[in-house]
């Protein structure tokens, strides 16, 4: 039996039959050590490479203030009164839902506690919240603090899930079991779309299933899966949602974020929130009157009005998502490139007492990132990647992340990659 041996030819030749090799040309990539050439860049699941459109989407509207000033409200050709409405359609593409489910505002934790002071309404028998164990921080504190706002103890409201002995990531199974047997005191579920220290995707249809079927609400941190994997959240039944855009969005670091709210929560304004101006009926807003009166949809949930600069940069990002034909497309490139490097670091041939994927082999249960578990010396691997150019993430105690990002890396950065960590491993 022969065996395959990669080489440079190789890599060129599927980034020659790649339809979406002419998309890294619409980013910027970093310089590589001492400023030479360019950086092997796999850290957009951290943030995202700039599009070289950034700059003068803003710029457009740093003209605006300049030459309208307030007016720039209602006039020009990107009034921005209604401006966030020109993103609904395109983020509701990427998370699959209705427009009119989605709103673009804030940023990520913000609208996860606006959202969850909607979604956990607590009982003196109902109160329990379901997470994943080691999810990430913003989530861990963003319940621990909306669990002691309503008088309950974290300690005995929050419930962890565990990865079995021995195994780093949760089976569905598991997560299913658990929901059903903390049944008629469970509250309210929220757990990552895919879990930003191991890159395993969730079965979100399934959880919401199981959620829904004892009473409970069910929602879900996309912060690591919009933009990394196709998301159906209408179709799922998914109560409620959020997200950044500064990950595998690409819209700037710190950049305007998403929430989404199922349309059956559309027309409800006896539902508790905390409300704003700029979620209020906009037939009246300008009226200002006492009396909140919510818009329709998950525009309900705003605050204040939109970020314009932000906002720009997002659309701008957007389009390329679209124009490189959604999440089915991307997706595809995806799990070859995932498909790619997984295959370099296997080939190694390192025991597991020295390096691990901890990531789910199975691509249906992963996206972009892979994980790496680096039983010796990783943070001195770490260091040596970034040493010679390969731009990755490390994550305490010692995971190496990496993800071969489907809009701007190229199988050639794989095969460079799996290079530098085959002259590590000798």
């Amino acid at each position: 039996m022969t065996t395959f041996e990669p080489t440079l030819a190789f890599a060129r030749q599927l980034d020659a039959q790649d339809p979406l090799r002419d998309f890294r040309q619409q980013f910027l990539i970093p310089p590589g050590p001492d400023g030479q050439g360019e950086c092997l860049y796999f850290c957009g699941n951290s943030l995202g490479l700039q599009p070289r459109t950034a700059r003068a989407a803003a710029e457009v509207q740093f003209e605006n203030w300049q030459n309208l000033a307030v007016e720039g409200h209602f006039k020009g050709d990107s009034p921005w009164l209604p401006f966030h409405e020109r993103l609904q359609g395109p983020s509701a593409r990427i998370v699959g839902a209705k427009p009119q489910e989605v709103v673009v505002m804030n940023n990520l934790s913000t609208n996860l506690h606006l959202l969850l002071i909607s979604f956990y309404q607590p009982t003196a028998t109902r109160y329990k919240v379901l997470m994943e164990g080691g999810a990430f921080p913003s989530d861990q504190y963003a319940l621990e603090t909306q669990v002691k706002l309503r008088g309950f103890a974290p300690d005995d409201a929050i419930v962890e899930l565990q990865p079995r002995a021995g195994e780093h990531t949760l089976r569905t199974e598991d997560i299913e079991a658990k929901i059903a047997e903390l049944g008629d005191s469970l509250c309210t579920i929220i757990m990552g779309g895919i879990n930003y220290y191991t890159g395993q995707v969730f079965d979100m249809e399934a959880i919401t299933r199981a959620g829904h079927a004892v009473g409970a609400m069910v929602g879900f941190d996309l912060a690591h899966a919009a933009g990394n994997v196709p998301l159906q959240l209408h179709d799922w039944d998914v109560d409620f949602a959020c997200w950044c855009s500064y990950k595998y969005l690409n819209s700037g670091p710190g950049g305007v974020a998403g929430a989404y709210v199922h349309e059956r929560f559309a027309d409800q304004p006896e539902l508790l929130r905390l409300a704003g101006w700029w979620g209020h009926d906009e037939k009246e807003r300008f009226q200002m009157k006492k009396g909140f009166k919510p818009m329709h949809g998950a525009a309900g949930w705003q605050l204040s009005n939109g970020t314009i600069l932000s906002l720009a940069v997002h659309e701008a990002a957007l389009k390329i998502h679209d124009e490189a034909g959604g999440m089915t497309a991307l997706r595809r490139k995806s799990e070859l490139l995932t498909g790619y490097l997984e295959f370099f670091i296997r080939r190694l041939g390192l025991g597991a007492d020295r390096l691990e994927i901890i990531t789910p082999q199975d691509p249906a249960q992963r996206g972009c990132q892979l994980s790496l578990l680096v039983h010796q010396g990783g943070r001195d691997l770490f260091e040596h990647l970034m040493a010679v150019g390969v731009i990755g993430d490390w994550r305490e105690p010692n995971v190496i992340r990496l993800a071969p990002t489907p809009l701007y890396n190229t199988f050639e950065d794989v095969f460079r990659v799996g290079e530098v960590l085959t002259e590590w491993a000798k």
